[in-house]
């Protein structure tokens, strides 16, 4: 088959899909919208694009420059003879000249690029009505979060200096700053994934991404809720039990992206830590399907990021990383658990990324940096705990008290017999 027979016929494939995306979308949208394309026009501007670049390539450029701009000019005059009502927006018109750009990567032999952005394309004209009623439930809080992230990842950290100053260099304020963009940014992703599935979603579903936003956040707004809810006590503590069982698994996934050696040495001890959280869950999900108990109201959990919070993260981050950088100067590296100890009861995150980068870099060995984010769990769990049974009710204190109690052994026996 020749090679413009075989492009042609992919990138009409993309473009039709993405037209299917865009009519579906045009056709549930409760508002209704002028009809500037479905899955023909679509496939047919993607093959235009494709013809385009064929053109452009065999004959002439400025072909290539024409097609662009006859389509461009076709959607302007259509959307601006479309009734005001029914006018639609820029996402049409974008949406549009991807495609045409889809059909030219795909005779460029950009196979892949151009599947990226019509599957992009495609997820964002389908989550249209989604991302609509999801902007509506922002508040002002949200926006304010969402704009100190974007400072904190897009302007404060390109302007930061990658150098080492202090005592035994322990201080590199693009390192530390780094790792306060790592945190904010699976928090921020875990309390939007809230956002986006709703309070309604169920406890278990709420709490599960509540901990990959902020275990500890989680926690407390579960325990006292029980306060103001005893009856849904049980429902609250599977909560707090999933939120600080998920942070494990959370915390080898943020190691893993500096030092994979530390995320898989941790795999067998946080595994016989989570086991008592996955157990009771099986059970309390077992237990509830013969009970069909009614679904307890899930509290709103606030946004974990502001800057702030980042700040203070970054104070903690720098103070532990330069600890860390002491002891091992000086040959100290037993007090590195004792240290792990007091970071787990104030930030599990901070230790355990100390750590990560300390490994990596040679500074600790793998055994002490495993021993040392072990500990530092143990005492996070501890402080979960405390956090629970002096903020719970009474039968939420019990199983909390319980089951994080039983996490804790698990982590001392995986720090005796796992390391």
């Amino acid at each position: 088959m020749p090679p413009l027979l075989i492009s042609l016929v992919v990138s009409a494939c993309l473009g039709a899909l993405v037209g299917l995306i865009r009519q579906w979308s045009d056709q549930s949208s409760p508002e209704g919208e002028a009809d500037l394309g479905g899955v023909r026009t679509y496939t047919f501007w993607a093959m235009l694009g494709c013809l385009g670049a064929f053109s452009g390539k065999a004959y002439s450029p400025w072909l290539l420059v024409v097609t662009f701009g006859l389509v461009g000019a076709h959607q302007i005059v259509s959307v601006g003879r479309a009734p005001a009502p029914l006018r639609p927006g820029g996402t049409t018109f974008a949406s549009a000249l991807l495609t045409f750009f889809v059909g030219a990567l795909v005779f460029w032999e950009q196979r892949q690029v151009a599947i990226v952005i019509a599957a992009t394309t495609m997820v964002m004209l389908g989550l249209k009505q989604r991302l609509h009623t999801l902007t509506r439930t922002f508040t002002a809080d949200d926006i304010r979060a969402t704009l100190q992230f974007v400072a904190i990842t897009g302007v404060i950290l390109p302007l930061v200096p990658d150098r080492d100053f202090g005592p035994f260099a322990g201080f590199n304020p693009y390192s530390t700053w780094l790792m306060v963009v790592l945190i904010s940014g699976v928090g921020f992703a875990g309390y939007i994934a809230v956002r986006i599935v709703g309070e309604g979603a169920g406890t278990l579903l709420t709490s599960f991404l509540g901990g990959i936003a902020s275990s500890t956040a989680t926690t407390l707004a579960f325990s006292r809720r029980s306060k103001e809810e005893p009856e849904a006590s049980e429902d609250y503590a599977l909560a707090v039990v999933t939120a600080c069982t998920v942070m494990l698994p959370r915390v080898v996934a943020t190691i893993g992206v500096f030092d994979a050696d530390l995320a898989l040495a941790l795999l067998p001890a946080f595994g016989l830590m989570a086991l008592p959280g996955v157990v009771y869950g099986l059970w309390w999900w077992l237990a509830a399907r013969r009970t069909a108990a009614p679904a307890a109201n899930t509290p709103r959990l606030r946004n974990p990021l502001n800057l702030r919070t980042a700040v203070k993260f970054a104070l903690l981050y720098a103070v532990i990383a330069l600890l860390v950088k002491g002891a091992t100067h000086l040959g100290l590296n037993t007090s590195l658990l004792p240290l792990s100890f007091v970071s787990g009861l104030t930030d599990m995150d901070a230790i355990a990324l100390s750590m990560a980068r300390s490994q990596s870099a040679g500074a600790v060995a793998l055994r002490l940096a495993t021993q040392a984010v072990i500990v530092a769990a143990v005492a996070n769990s501890l402080l979960k705990a405390i956090l629970a049974i002096s903020l719970g009710s009474p039968a939420l204190r019990r199983r909390v008290a319980l089951i994080l109690g039983l996490t804790m052994c698990a982590g001392a026996a995986g720090l005796r017999f796992l390391t």
